[in-house]
């Protein structure tokens, strides 16, 4: 037996305390199996310096679902056999304590000091509802102040009285512990003879059951405390027992040195993976890749290219394709004929296999899980953008059995994770929540739900997930069974947003009945919709000055990308109800046009408020920055795209456009799709006739910028046009 060392001291300890209060201290847990709650529990007690010993490790369970039911009766055996060889010792404290669903919020020195204040032999913890049996709530003492039943998830006291209590156990290992306890503590002989008490106003011990409104996270400088608000207490031991295992998760989150907001994350870089560090033949680890896409999902090609760049040898890499959309059948049959024999393996399970979405993501599981080589398995639903090329990695370091990449959605609290459930098990926000989607408080977290993204160990599908159907439980979506599996498994699920990762995009409102439905994305998902389709050079205008003025006052620069020219084109193609450039025209006001072009209107292709969204954000700020002063409204009546070809209409005459200014973007490449065309501006005499695909001009409508098309000789040409602020 070793003495417990004074490296830590009480947050509320203002005096100093004689060292003869100190007596030896012994925990004694009961824990079968090394679950991720015990690991914890460990963490917690070794930072803390407790003496520990563990009773029953590698014995099998017999003492029942004590979860759901009555049970736990192997704890006391476990603990009277112990006991028996500690009788003698009367200098000795004994703390017994449940570890799963415990930690450690203070020292032992904190413990032994408040315990002695009890002055009694025994002090158990104590809780607000009674268990197992309710008939017995009326031979419990009253009690002025505080707590009046009994929990047996707490027991601290000598041990020779500790031994006299256990030491009456006969019963079998399945019959209930605290009913045990109890019927002990309600005889008022024993309970006088073994000086028994409770702990009723959480000095030391603190049960979440039925308590969860009463505690909060106090931070301190170097460590966080739970404090009782209802007693104005610092608990020393916090226990999940009951349905509180999620809220004790999170509290884990912070107590006792997890996370505070001076240093931030204090065991994110614990036992980490160091990929660098190990053999080249060994690792990158084999890994197989689920994608999931389970509805129609805008920017698919834009996802799976995202899956090409992630740094992560494709050697390794195994692909494992669900698709239940015909429609994204033609984006992946594209990745596979050009990408097949980039990864290890690429397996694509169709819509004509229909697989119920829980029915898939159970078959991508079990494919790595059938697999020894396979050593993660890295699950990704097909609406995430990852945009961190070392996300595989950084997860793969974390050493975690089930973690996720924080993802969210644009602008919006939307996430990848549940800081907390409701009673009905739906979502429920947590104090934090917020704070980690924003990620003002960063680090690895201890979650009871996450979906679209996450790694899982294949260890751990072969062991604690090895029964292969989590996905489908009750009427649970698959996500919500597979974390409700997770859980009752004891297997903890954390989410890291210690790096930006990406984004999760909306899929809500996605039409898939155009012919390039993406190009309609722009109100629903901006950031996908910006990076797919305006030029990669457009910041620079405001950067670099990245501009041309080739004529007086007509500014040409970058803002539509190649991709969105050509499903430009394509979209008006598709329609294919090209006006002819006649002059009688009822698409307008008044059906005359005076100088007509062969053209589709924005309109026609129901794109004409996407387009004036586009006029507003991409075109205005330029209007700004080169007509100083002038604040545009951003509206357009007249938006369209012009055909130029030979045999139809080659040119147009001078004229003046019915606008303030006016845009015209090229769609597509001079010498390669078409011969001639441009545009002369006769005022000052001068010609742009090498227009470049994306660019767009831009000059005054009226007055001053008498203007004609200069003929198209050979080829197609398409513009986009609008006159802007009639």
């Amino acid at each position: 037996m070793i003495l417990i060392s004074l490296t830590h001291r009480e947050e509320d300890l203002h005096s100093c305390t004689p060292l003869a209060l100190f007596k030896k201290l012994l925990v004694l847990t009961v824990a079968t199996e090394e679950t991720d709650g015990f690991l914890r529990f460990m963490q917690a007690a070794n930072y803390f310096n407790y003496n520990v010993t563990v009773l029953g490790m590698g014995e099998a369970w017999k003492g029942g679902d004590v979860g759901r039911s009555i049970g736990g009766g192997q704890k006391i055996r476990l603990l009277k056999e112990a006991m028996e060889a500690l009788a003698d010792q009367e200098d000795l404290v004994v703390l017994s304590v449940d570890s799963y669903d415990l930690i450690f919020a203070g020292g032992p020195e904190e413990i032994l000091r408040k315990f002695q204040q009890e002055n009694h032999k025994v002090l158990f913890a104590a809780e607000g509802l009674i268990w197992p049996d309710k008939q017995l709530a009326d031979k419990y003492p009253s009690v002025r102040s505080g707590k009046r039943y009994l929990n047996s998830g707490g027991i601290i006291g000598y041990a020779p009285y500790i031994n006299k209590l256990v030491s009456q156990w006969n019963l079998h290992d399945n019959d209930d512990d605290q009913l045990f306890y109890t019927k002990i503590y309600l005889d008022p002989l024993q309970r006088e003879t073994l000086n028994m008490t409770l702990d009723h106003k959480c000095q030391i011990f603190q049960n979440l059951n039925g308590a969860v409104d009463e505690v909060l996270l106090k931070f301190g400088t170097d460590r966080v405390r739970v404090r009782n608000t209802v007693y104005d207490t610092l608990p020393v031991v916090v226990h999940g027992n009951g349905n509180t295992k999620m809220y004790l998760n999170y509290l884990a989150n912070y107590v006792p040195n997890a996370w505070n907001y001076e240093h931030g994350c204090s065991h994110c870089d614990d036992n980490v993976v160091d990929l660098s560090q190990l053999k080249v033949n060994s690792c990158p680890c084999v890994c197989l890749v689920g994608v999931f896409i389970e509805q129609p999902t805008p920017f698919l090609p834009e996802f799976f290219q995202r899956l090409l760049t992630l740094d992560y040898p494709k050697d390794k890499l195994r692909l494992f394709v669900h698709n239940s959309e015909v429609y994204h059948e033609k984006h992946i049959q594209a990745f596979w004929e050009e990408n097949r024999d980039v990864f290890n393996s690429f397996m694509v399970v169709g819509p004509e296999e229909n697989l119920s979405q829980g029915e898939a993501r159970n078959m991508g599981m079990d494919v790595c899980r059938k697999d020894a080589t396979c050593e993660y398995y890295f699950s990704i639903d097909s609406d995430v953008m990852l945009n961190n090329r070392q996300t595989l990695k950084l997860l793969i370091e974390q050493n975690r059995k089930i973690i996720g990449p924080l993802v969210t959605r644009h602008g919006k609290l939307w996430s990848n994770f549940w800081g907390a459930l409701s009673l009905d098990g739906y979502y429920a926000r947590s104090e934090d929540y917020v704070d980690i989607v924003q990620r003002k408080r960063m680090g690895v977290w201890n979650i009871p739900y996450m979906a679209h993204v996450y790694l899982v160990k294949g260890s751990v599908l072969r062991n604690e997930l090895k029964e292969r159907k989590y996905f489908v439980l009750e009427k649970l979506d698959p996500d919500m069974a597979f974390c409700r599996n997770a859980r009752e498994l004891g297997v903890f699920m954390y989410i890291t947003n210690r790096h930006d990762f990406g984004r999760l995009i909306s899929t809500a409102n996605y039409n898939i009945s155009h012919y390039n439905s993406d190009l309609w994305q722009i109100f629903e998902n901006p950031v996908d919709w910006k990076e797919k389709y305006i030029n990669q050079n457009y910041t620079r205008i405001f950067t670099e000055n990245y501009l041309e003025e080739p004529c007086p006052d007509v500014f040409w620069f970058p803002v539509l990308s190649e991709k969105a020219c050509d499903e430009l084109v394509e979209e008006m193609e598709h329609y294919g109800s090209w006006s002819g450039g006649k002059h009688e025209d009822k698409r307008i006001s008044g059906g005359y046009e005076t100088v007509p072009t062969d053209d589709i209107h924005m309109k026609q292709i129901g794109f004409d408020k996407e387009w004036l969204h586009f006029i507003r954000e991409f075109i205005s700020p330029v209007t700004l920055k080169v007509f100083s002063g002038y604040y545009t409204k951003g509206y357009a009546v007249m938006n369209f795209v012009v055909k130029y070809t030979p045999g139809r209409q080659a040119y147009l005459r001078p004229h003046h456009d019915s606008s303030t200014f006016t845009i015209n973007i090229a769609l597509n490449n001079k010498d390669t799709d078409f011969q001639g065309g441009g545009c002369r501006f006769h005022r000052y005499n001068c010609s742009i006739e090498s227009p470049r695909k994306g660019w767009s001009f831009m000059h005054p409508g009226r007055l001053t910028h008498l203007h004609e098309g200069l003929p198209t000789t050979n080829g197609t040409r398409y513009i986009a046009v609008s006159f802007i602020d009639p």
